[in-house]
């Protein structure tokens, strides 16, 4: 059937119509056309059009009359013919940040939005390039992804601004014509200068790390010295007093169901209060920065106790929802310090029964103060924990991965770029005996193969192998900044913008199967 103007309705065009018109839109502008980005808005289309690897925003409608849509736009207007719709008038803008604030504001799918009581999986993208195959890995799912999710350190490590990770966010949405919505996480922030830069961007979750604050020597202190501990805390600050405190929790018990209980003893409090109350009093502080920077119920807030050096117990992590609550804070996710260890871009290591009697634990306190997610930090490629987290939390777990992303990136290059594949892993190697020192990590370089001694079809099994995962993974920062960039950031992204089919595919299957275990238990 010819396309018409009757026919584009408002909304993403329908298939097959999408193709004839892209390849219409292609021939008159001579640039390729993404054939899902095509939608009918306000009497024109809207798409995403492709010369070499520049980008660009494509506006069409029949000559004559120019749509308000288009008018948000200050590009320059040309006339084309089209066999299909006729005289046309087009506009292209630049994927440039001015566009992509414009779009968000034309089209509001394409920007992010809040994700409360939707299940969701976080997905961290530190090139800029991962959008669209983490739409493939979720559509029709019913799953919200965390497009934009970027930690300040990885922002740091990467040289990627808190505007630039919704911006990329906001073009991989449009170039799919992803219109169930996404998020944006503004991850491990632990100061209100990096709010504010997040909440001048658009992120609308925030993740707050307080573990900065968090004493990790209380667990091996004695009774004197958590007493004297106890007592030295900023109760100020905690907007209560030691002894308010102590009656709060004088022989408290708290059934959890399922054979799991929490006894409060004097003992018991004072080293969650020790460990956890500098870390209550900041999450408060920052959560009131950004209640003032944006209002109340305009932002959503994960509190992250992860990265800290011993787990977080059933009674601790009570006590900081408890203290959370009475100092008016609200969240909709927490993530716990676990048992075990959960290494970036490999899978877990520990005790899984042990894991499993401490999420139960974990879930059924969340449950006890509202019913919120538990987030599985450094969560990708955890695959021997998934089918239990779904079994116990199903939607209410929380799945955050960020690097893994960029390992399949990697695989994607050790497949079709080899020589750079082969000069990464060897700088890869170089760096990380320095870049390991902020992560929770174990390979060994000594377990890492030179490049040289690789043959040419060994290169991507490089990328399950448990070492030189981790030693790729914490790299990534050196790897993106060497020289300024220029030696290899530029032949990355590159590559992979020609590749961009194969990137999107591998993305597709790896992120299929961190959801594959909680899809089942829907």
């Amino acid at each position: 059937m010819p396309v018409t103007w009757s026919s584009l309705a408002p909304g993403p065009v329908s298939t097959p119509t999408n193709s004839q018109l892209a390849a219409a839109l292609a021939a008159a502008i001579g640039a390729d056309v993404y054939a899902e980005s095509l939608a009918a808005e306000g009497g024109a289309v809207v798409g995403l059009a492709r010369r070499d690897l520049q980008k660009s925003l494509l506006i069409a409608w029949p000559a004559g009359g120019r749509p308000a849509v288009a008018d948000i736009f200050t590009s320059p207007v040309r006339q084309v013919t089209l066999p299909v719709l006729g005289a046309m008038e087009v506009l292209e803008a630049p994927r440039a940040p001015e566009t992509a604030a414009a779009l968000r504001r034309a089209l509001v799918w394409t920007a992010p939005q809040l994700v409360a009581g939707r299940p969701s999986i976080g997905l961290g993208d530190r090139l800029g390039l991962a959008t669209p195959g983490h739409v493939l890995a979720v559509r029709g799912t019913g799953y919200v992804p965390m497009l934009a999710q970027q930690s300040m350190r990885e922002m740091t490590r990467t040289q990627r601004s808190a505007q630039q990770v919704i911006d990329d966010a906001t073009w991989g949405v449009f170039q799919t014509g992803f219109r169930t919505g996404f998020g944006a996480d503004a991850d491990h922030l632990k100061a209100t200068d990096a709010i504010s830069q997040c909440a001048a961007a658009g992120f609308l979750c925030y993740t707050i790390d307080p573990g900065d604050h968090v004493d990790n020597t209380a667990d091996a202190a004695d009774e004197v010295l958590l007493e004297t501990k106890f007592d030295g805390l900023p109760w100020t600050a905690l907007e209560t007093t030691p002894a308010d405190t102590e009656r709060r929790y004088a022989n408290l018990g708290i059934d959890l169901g399922g054979g799991h209980a929490i006894t409060f003893d004097a003992g018991i409090l004072q080293r969650a209060a020790v460990k956890y109350g500098r870390a209550v009093a900041h999450t408060a502080a920052l959560y009131r920065h950004l209640a003032a920077t944006l209002g109340p119920g305009r932002f959503e807030l994960e509190v992250s106790v992860d990265e800290t050096d011993t787990p977080t117990s059933p009674a601790e992590h009570y006590y900081v929802a408890q203290e959370l609550r009475r100092m008016g804070v609200e969240w909709v996710s927490l993530a716990p310090r676990f048992v075990g260890r959960f290494e970036k871009g490999v899978d877990y290591i520990g005790d899984l029964a042990a894991l499993e009697r401490d999420l139960v634990a974990h879930l059924a306190i969340a449950e006890r103060f509202g019913n919120y997610k538990i987030s599985l930090h450094s969560g990708s490629d955890k695959f021997s924990v998934y089918e239990m987290a779904a079994r116990h939390g199903g939607r209410r777990m929380h799945v955050k991965t960020a690097g893994t992303s960029y390992l399949e990136a990697l695989r994607v290059i050790a497949r079709c770029e080899l020589g750079l594949f082969r000069e990464i892993l060897d700088f890869a190697r170089y760096c990380y005996p320095a870049d390991r020192a902020t992560y929770n990590v174990s390979a060994s370089i000594d377990r890492v193969p030179i490049a040289s001694v690789l043959a040419d079809n060994l290169l991507p099994g490089m990328l399950d192998h448990f070492d030189t995962r981790e030693v790729l993974h914490v790299t990534f920062g050196s790897v993106l900044t060497e020289d300024g960039g220029r030696r290899f950031r530029g032949r990355l992204l590159g590559a992979l913008q020609r590749h961009e089919e194969a990137y999107a595919e591998a993305l597709r299957r790896h992120i299929g199967r961190h959801l594959a275990a909680f899809l089942k238990n829907v």
